[in-house]
């Protein structure tokens, strides 16, 4: 098989409608969990605000939360025809899950931290500063297509049961 029909094979594989529908939808609900931790550690909206003025360590909690959970989900429903059975083949998944997501991660973080710390924005809504909040979606949304690539091609492999 040449390059090219690689490339196209990943790309078909990538293409599919229904698995980024399934893909977003987890997303959503991973970002919602992730959202809520930000909100409740920094914005002092349910409790004091635990990590006020620290909306990195925050999302730190609220990321390797919400990574399980999408994980989880994904295995489950996304990418259930992919990837081996058994523990061993599943923590070996979540491991690589973790591994690959760290890439998205990685622009959601640098994105939350320009957003908070070159910006001298603050949003008071009932009480609380929802910037964090709303600077940490922002990121998550930028992370979400890098992460779909990285979670099918390298996670669960797509490519290789779809061509």
């Amino acid at each position: 098989m040449s390059v090219a029909d690689l490339l196209r094979a990943r790309l078909r594989a990538l293409a599919s409608a229904g698995r980024i529908g399934q893909f977003v939808s987890v997303g959503v609900a991973g970002a919602s969990l992730e959202t809520v931790i930000v909100a409740i550690l920094t914005g002092g909206f349910v409790v004091e605000a635990v990590l006020a003025g620290q909306p990195l360590l925050a999302k730190a909690v609220g990321a390797e939360a919400s990574i399980t959970l999408m994980f989880l989900l994904n295995d489950n429903w996304t990418f259930a025809d992919h990837g081996g059975a058994g523990p061993v083949a599943l923590v070996r998944r979540w491991l690589k899950s973790h591994l690959v997501r760290s890439v998205g991660l990685a622009v959601a973080f640098a994105t939350l931290f320009v957003l908070t710390s070159w910006t001298d924005i603050t949003l008071v809504v009932a009480g609380g500063d929802i910037w964090p909040t709303l600077a940490n979606g922002i990121g998550i949304g930028i992370g979400l297509s890098i992460n779909y690539v990285a979670e099918s091609l390298v996670t669960w492999r797509v490519h290789e049961m779809d061509t």
